[in-house]
Parts: structure tokens; C-alpha cells; sequence
């Protein structure tokens, strides 16, 4: 990365928190924003806030979204419109970053939701012959996860793991997964934990730059 291309850093941040007081996972993308302003000074933020949640995938979107683009219809059209936003925002963004609770051992269904919404096939990934393929390559993402009593990278986290994959799947293969995990024993050790590996990680970011 050139300095010219870390100085225009485009980033999309991902927050999926039902909480906004309090929040430890939405603290820490505040925080990583921080941090990378004082490094990038041509930073261009793009936020997502899920909280007030995202319509769930039916029967109208699925039938539009395997229609041919130069056959849909309008109403079809505006059946995608969200869908379509939220890809060209993820299209556009140098780097993502994610800021998540983990509920009930895995992901919140607002963030599940942004998934599925932006996980299309011919558009963000597509099937070849030896396989499906990522389209979105090149990017970088920082997973920030805040859990009450999950330990991350345990066998019970269905959250890390899964959030790994699914951007894999989509093409975006360097992921970076920081976490201020078990708050409920040990919040501070927890989050300073945290916003020492954000700071490691964006430091790391612009040694690579």
C-alpha cells in the first residue's frame, strides 16, 4: 500500500450492538476510529449502525436477486435497493470493521441480517469450476467483539469463527480478531486487553503502509 492510498484509507465500520450507552463492542470501534485518524489523515469513514435491525430475507428478494439484472423489474429493483447499498458501501471500503456483542454464544441476527444481505452470489462471491470465489479482494477487517461470559476462540464461540469464514468466503482474507471477552469476570483486564491489540493493529497497518 502506497502512502498515498494509506492517506485516503477508505473504511466501513459495522455495529451491531442492540446497546448504545455502554457498549463495550461500540467503545472499541470508536476507539480503533481514533486511532487510525491520527494516522491516516485522509481518513473517509462510511457507518453502519444494525441496531435498529435489517429486514430479513423472503421469498420477493430471493426470486429478484437470481433474476438477470436487465430483467428485473422495478419493483424488483426496489426490492434490492437496500441490498445494493449496503454491497457498494462494503465494495468501496479499503477496510472493514466490525464491532459486535456475541449474544447466546454467536452473532447478533441484525449482523447475520447485514450478511445475508451482502453475500450475493455473482456480485460479492461466484461459483467457478473449482469452486466459489471471493470478488471482494484486497481488503482488510478487524473484528471487534465484546462477550459477557463466552470465551473467544472457545469451542463454545460461534461468533469469531463464523465471521472469519463467511468474509474468507467473500474474498476478504485478512482478518484481524480482537476481543475484550468474559467482561463479566474480568471487564477491565478484558477491555484494556482490547484496545492493546487495537493499537497493535493499527500500528501494524501503517508499518505495512
Amino acid at each position: 500500500m502506497s502512502q498515498d492510498s494509506a492517506t485516503s484509507l477508505n473504511v466501513l465500520t459495522i455495529t451491531a450492538s442492540a446497546r448504545q450507552s455502554g457498549s463495550i463492542s461500540r467503545r472499541l470501534v470508536a476507539q480503533t476510529l481514533a486511532a487510525l485518524r491520527e494516522r491516516h489523515p485522509g481518513l473517509r469513514v462510511q457507518t453502519r449502525d444494525l441496531a435498529a435491525g435489517l429486514p430479513l430475507l423472503g421469498a420477493d428478494w430471493i426470486e429478484a436477486n437470481f433474476t438477470p439484472p436487465a430483467q428485473r423489474g422495478a419493483g424488483q429493483q426496489r426490492t434490492l435497493a437496500l441490498s445494493d447499498t449496503l454491497v457498494r458501501e462494503l465494495q468501496a471500503a479499503d477496510l472493514l470493521v466490525i464491532g459486535t456483542p456475541i449474544y447466546n454464544f454467536s452473532i447478533p441476527a441484525a449482523l447475520k441480517a447485514w450478511i445475508d444481505l451482502v453475500a450475493r452470489a455473482g456480485v460479492t462471491f461466484r461459483y467457478t469450476e473449482n469452486g466459489p470465489q471471493g470478488l471482494l479482494r484486497g481488503k482488510q477487517a478487524l473484528i471487534l467483539i465484546a462477550s459477557g461470559g463466552t470465551p473467544v476462540g472457545s469451542e463454545i464461540d460461534f461468533a469469531s469463527g463464523y465471521l472469519r469464514h463467511v468474509l474468507g468466503f467473500l474474498g476478504i482474507e485478512d482478518v484481524t480478531v480482537i476481543a475484550a471477552d468474559r467482561i463479566m469476570q474480568q471487564q477491565d483486564e478484558a477491555v484494556v486487553a482490547a484496545e492493546q491489540g487495537i493499537a497493535a493493529a493499527v500500528e501494524t497497518m501503517r508499518n505495512a503502509a
